[in-house]
């Protein structure tokens, strides 16, 4: 790839109509910089810097969710909850700064950091044709980082520090080794654009179309009048320009359908995708075990697969957007960073690469660990009785089947109650010999957790606060392995070609669930549920957040129910497992060994 160049600051900038500086609650604010692109389009960003003519370094973001958009304003309902739940996010900051998934200059700026805030491309208060992950927006984050870099303000050195969206275009960007990213935290930020945010499995998720409607298009650079208003400027948040919806949909993509539009893994999903082997700036890596259908799986890939070799993981629990402000996730990143960006002495050196929260039915206990997967790790096969819905580490002896309805409720495998607690961290993997009666099968592979008396026992996930431990996900048609990524416990499918059924025809399907983490008590069972659509808790609620379609069901906004992508008539049929002598189904999960 050829260097990208970042473009000098614009001798006209100080006369800028849009801009004005100001010192507010101890910070000097520049408001709306602009920052000019290759392609002549501006950039717009707000600064937040203390009020003096040193240099910092500066933690940046650059993403669409309108940077005059308060948390208050744009996610009340997780805000809401977080506030009274955390008391610690609020405390020390007057909150009038806090955006949605980007941190609080307030908590920043008195540590001696510059934060900056950039607008994407046709979103905010920055115009422009809105194209979510491409390579334009990937170079726009290059030239925003070597701008800031050589601004009067910065020291020269850029650190990266967000969350979801602010997370995945880190790995993307770092990609491109921007010459002042000196350091980055990507917290619960995916990284294959493929297999972790649009088709798990090769099936279409239907998350982005959705999230575009709800989290995008609502902030779009243009909406004007129409717009909402920033509580802190009274500026208008979606730029001071009031287009008409014709106007507006012409600087969008139609994401959803350009999504549907690349059934496999092609060049459409690669530019969107992390290059691990460019990626050799130092980072920390924080996941979610409750992450499953987006972020979880790319940050422990992230620190697997990354050419770095200064890199970290850190997994925890909770909401997906909660530990990244609470004092546990500020004083984390603030170590990292203390530490890359301003050279502290604070022991990170000797900080072990990977950190853990691990999971209880009551809480989270911290460990640390050295490597991912975990050394000790004893991967035990638990085999799926077809004849008796078991799931025992002794493989039964005779051929078996069981079928069930593909838009049904599946079948669901248990073991024993476990003799003593039993500790279950890290990937795993199911393999089957499956047929259908039709030219393909969509396969929900979810882990679940039953008390003694066979109740489930559900998680509050990233976004669901009824979440399975965990879950994986795949169609028979993408069923063709990657021989050199795969793992026995972390299978790799390449996703470049179909593979159809033929009715009735037995295939070997390798299924990767996603991570996890849980402690089992002594009494209760393991339940693996096999099924041909998403999973519903049997417990609903009734739970929603305001910025989702859907209720929370289990699976939280990450679902598969496009019926372009999944017809009936393909989808809508009879799925059968199969063992014989050959291949008897099982699960692989990473058990945990005491210490």
């Amino acid at each position: 790839m050829n260097q990208i160049v970042a473009t000098p600051p614009s001798a006209g900038a100080t006369t800028d109509p849009m801009m004005r500086s100001e010192v507010r609650d101890g910070m000097r604010i520049d408001w709306d910089v602009h920052i000019p692109m290759d392609d002549g389009i501006v950039l717009r960003a707000d600064v937040f810097r203390p009020d003096d003519d040193s240099q910092y370094p500066v933690i940046m973001t650059y993403g669409p969710y309108a940077k005059g958009l308060a948390f208050q304003d744009g996610y009340p309902s997780a805000w809401n909850k977080m506030a009274a739940d955390h008391p610690d996010v609020t405390a020390g900051s007057t909150n009038k700064y806090q955006n949605w998934e980007v941190v609080d200059p307030e908590k920043w700026v008195p540590a001696g950091y510059a934060v900056v805030r950039v607008d994407s491309r046709g979103c905010g208060r920055s115009p422009g044709y809105v194209d979510h992950f491409s390579a334009r927006e990937t170079r726009d984050f290059y030239q925003c980082i070597e701008w800031a870099a050589v601004q009067p303000w910065c020291d020269g050195k850029i650190g990266l520090n967000g969350v979801s969206y602010y997370g995945i275009n880190q790995w993307q960007v770092a990609s491109l080794q921007p010459p002042s990213l000196v350091a980055m935290c990507i917290w619960e930020g995916a990284s294959d654009f493929y297999r972790d945010m649009s088709h798990h499995g090769g099936i279409l998720s239907t998350f982005w179309a959705n999230w575009y409607d709800m989290q995008v298009k609502t902030v779009q650079y243009g909406l004007g009048e129409n717009g909402p208003r920033s509580r802190v400027t009274g500026d208008l948040v979606c730029g001071p320009d009031t287009l008409t919806e014709q106007e507006l949909t012409q600087n969008r993509c139609r994401f959803g359908d350009e999504i549907f539009a690349h059934p496999l893994d092609d060049e459409y999903h690669r530019v969107r995708t992390a290059q691990w082997d460019k990626i050799k700036v130092p980072f920390l890596s924080a996941g979610n075990w409750g992450g499953q259908g987006l972020h979880l799986r790319g940050n422990v890939e992230g620190f697997v697969r990354a050419a770095s070799d200064r890199k970290w993981l850190e997994m925890h629990g909770l909401e997906h957007w909660t530990e990244f402000y609470t004092d546990y996730g500020v004083a984390l990143q603030r170590r990292f960073f203390d530490h890359f960006l301003k050279g502290a002495d604070n022991g990170w050196d000797d900080q072990p690469r990977v950190q853990l929260q691990v999971r209880r039915i009551d809480g989270f206990e911290p460990r640390m660990e050295n490597e991912w997967p975990l050394a000790r790790t004893e991967w035990t096969r638990f085999y799926l009785d077809l004849e008796n819905a078991g799931l025992t580490c002794e493989q039964p002896a005779s051929p078996m089947a069981v079928s069930f309805e593909a838009l049904g409720d599946g079948v669901t495998f248990m073991t024993e109650p476990f003799a003593e607690d039993t500790e279950i961290t890290g990937p795993s993997s199911l393999k089957m010999l499956v047929s259908s009666s039709t030219a393909d099968a969509d396969i929900f592979a979810v882990l679940r957790l039953f008390d003694p008396d066979g109740g489930e026992i559900v998680f509050q996930g990233a976004i669901d606060p009824h979440a399975p431990l965990t879950q994986g996900w795949l169609r028979a048609s993408h069923r063709k392995l990657d021989p050199h990524l795969s793992e026995p416990y972390r299978p790799y499918h390449t996703h470049d070609e179909v593979q159809p059924l033929e009715p009735g025809q037995q295939v070997d399907l390798d299924v990767e669930l996603w991570p996890t983490s849980i402690v089992v008590p002594k009494g209760h069972r393991i339940g693996l549920t096999v099924r041909g659509s998403d999973y519903e808790t049997s417990r609903p609620t009734g739970a929603r957040l305001g910025h989702f379609k859907n209720e929370l069901k289990g699976c939280g906004p990450f679902i598969h129910d496009d019926p372009r992508d999944r017809p009936a008539d393909v989808f809508g049929g009879t799925t059968t497992l199969h063992g014989d002598d050959r291949l008897m189904p099982h699960i692989l999960l990473p058990v945990i060994p005491h210490r």
